[in-house]
């Protein structure tokens, strides 16, 4: 086989796909997904032909196989996948294809590839199954308004925390190299499901999972790094309209020197039983409070939280058990550059429930307004029904340079084009 170099951008003469045998091993286990078929319609056209396949890699980093097929030159409108961008909402939609990297016993991870998505498998005593090691980041892409590049937020961020985390979880992790090559390779493997300008965003989902076999409790002897992307539009199902949260008093997301500070799978199954009761009862989420003394703020069950009072912007401040979320460092940043103070501290209830504006951030949310809190039976709201002047201002700052509508003066986004 001959070998090659590209550049992460994908020279628009080559398809990415899975070895032969790994896409028949794979659709032994996945059932057909219409989205997955390419049709004449596709801006990717497949030529049937006998002749073999090479092996090549992308900065010597990835490794991939060339197949016979190319991607048409068609229109920009030919390029994004057809289906109803006004109503995708935030769930998963199966994609063409998910990065797969493998960690060998003494801690160095292989060259990856891109496979085709589907499901995976694993032994049934996977350190992941059965002791939970597994950690996860979220992030996003948007396709900016001439409808060809694609901008990533701080991608180096997340590959970042989640090196932090694989710390404390005992597992290796790729470098932030390896992880910023593979979202860049898998978001332009997927380019055709990142939603038009204004319509939505590509999540992407890294994943770093021991899928080693281990009975008893020891660190997994294998690991993956896979990821894989979905067109998303709002989080909440209120959009950006104010949500309704819950403060909760028994139920804790994390203890002193536990796992809260880290982007860790259990912390988030662990959150499911009062999500679901504050669901039950028509609140949005909830928001969670420290166990030592139940009174401080820490955060809601997948967002951070700040509340604004006299033009001054407070937030939890991270000591553990509170994850660093990429989108509330970058809210606290903007917000400094804007004027306003900011202050990371211990919150109080109290101090929530006099506030005069209360916002939720994270990479799902961005920014989501808070319309009410509940306490103790006690109701208090927010706003007239949208977002607070502050918190409008930051919002509109931080899409306007994710989406690339303004001047990135921050360097934070990187281009793929």
């Amino acid at each position: 086989m001959e070998r090659a170099t590209i550049s992460p951008s994908l020279s628009q003469n080559y398809l990415l796909c899975p070895p032969r045998a790994f896409a028949t091993r794979l659709h032994s286990f996945s059932t057909p997904r219409k989205n997955l078929s390419l049709s004449s319609s596709s801006s990717i056209k497949l030529q049937h032909s006998s002749s073999s396949s090479s092996i090549f890699s992308i900065n010597g980093g990835i490794s991939l196989t060339r197949c016979n097929a190319v991607l048409s030159n068609s229109s920009s409108s030919t390029e994004v996948a057809d289906i109803d961008w006004d109503n995708i909402g935030f769930g998963l939609k199966p994609t063409d294809y998910m990065y797969v990297m493998k960690c060998n016993i003494d801690g160095e991870f292989t060259k990856g590839e891109l496979q085709r998505f589907g499901n995976i498998e694993v032994s049934p005593s996977a350190g992941v199954l059965n002791y939970g090691q597994g950690l996860f980041e979220g992030m996003k892409a948007y396709r900016k308004q001439d409808g060809k590049n694609i901008l990533l937020f701080r991608p180096e961020e997340n590959a970042t925390r989640m090196r932090s985390g694989a710390e404390r979880m005992c597992m290796p992790a790729p470098t932030i190299d390896q992880f910023v090559e593979a979202v860049k390779a898998t978001v332009l493997a997927n380019k055709r499901w990142v939603p038009p300008a204004g319509k939505g965003s590509l999540y992407i989902r890294p994943l770093l999972m021991g899928t080693g076999a281990v009975l008893g409790l020891a660190p997994a002897p294998e690991y993956t790094f896979l990821v894989y992307v979905s067109p998303v539009g709002n989080y909440f199902k209120e959009g950006v309209s104010p949500i309704n949260l819950i403060v909760e008093n028994e139920f804790h997301r994390a203890t002193p020197g536990g796992t809260g500070g880290v982007k860790t799978i259990g912390n988030y199954a662990a959150v499911l039983k009062a999500q679901s009761i504050a669901k039950s009862k028509g609140y949005s989420d909830v928001l969670y409070l420290d166990c030592v003394y139940k009174r401080y703020l820490e955060e809601v069950s997948s967002c951070n939280i700040f509340i604004v009072k006299d033009n001054v912007i407070s937030t939890p401040e991270i000591k553990g058990t509170i994850l660093p979320g990429i989108t509330r460092k970058s809210i606290i940043d903007v917000a400094r550059t804007q004027g306003f103070k900011v202050e990371e501290r211990n919150v109080t209830v109290d101090e929530l429930l006099e506030a005069d504006e209360v916002f939720c951030t994270g990479t799902a949310v961005v920014v989501s307004p808070v319309g009410s809190i509940t306490h103790k039976g006690k109701r208090v709201s927010y706003g007239e029904g949208s977002f607070g002047p502050v918190s409008k201002q930051l919002y509109t700052v931080l899409t306007s340079l994710q989406m690339g509508l303004s001047e990135d003066n921050m360097n934070w986004t990187v281009n793929l084009n």
